[in-house]
């Protein structure tokens, strides 16, 4: 208001200010002011924390959303990571078993292998009994039938 009568004093060309009292119209005027102008700074306050509390949900929201997000992320990763152990599990117990039969089928095989061995070497045993029994045998046939006769032991010789 202050302000309106030293506008309205230099508008009317005149070089004193008067430092007189606004009169009482005037206070009531400027306090109506004053409301309306607290009024304003209160509503823009408002305004501005409605702004902020608008601003801060949306930024709870988005990281709530980013919450969600990382959380289905982190549980697919476990389910990826329970299923890789799961079938490296198995294929450790495929290898195992593998291995197993593997050293039981080499074991059978050398258990085969030791028999053929021992049936081989009693089989060459029985050859040389044998070769042995008939080397006998024909000994006693040169002594006892070719040798009754004193031509058939000079021939027996000549053929050995």
């Amino acid at each position: 208001m202050a302000r309106r009568n030293l506008r309205a004093l230099a508008d009317r060309g005149e070089n004193v200010l008067s430092f007189a009292r606004p009169s009482i119209p005037d206070s009531g005027e400027t306090a109506l002011n004053l409301v309306y102008q607290a009024a304003e700074v209160f509503r823009s306050i408002e305004d501005h924390a409605k702004e902020t509390e608008a601003r801060a949900q949306a930024l709870c929201k988005s990281a709530l959303e980013r919450l969600k997000l990382a959380e289905m992320r982190t549980e697919a990763a476990e389910r990826a990571r329970r299923e890789l152990i799961t079938e490296a599990e198995c294929k450790l117990q495929d290898a195992s078993r593998a291995l197993t039969q593997a050293q039981s089928r080499i074991e059978a095989t050398e258990d085969r292998l030791t028999a053929v061995e021992f049936r081989a070497q009693a089989a060459e045993a029985e050859a040389r009994e044998v070769k042995h029994a008939l080397a006998l045998v024909e000994e006693a046939i040169r002594r006892r039938l070719l040798c009754a006769s004193p031509y058939a032991v000079g021939r027996l010789t000549a053929v050995a």
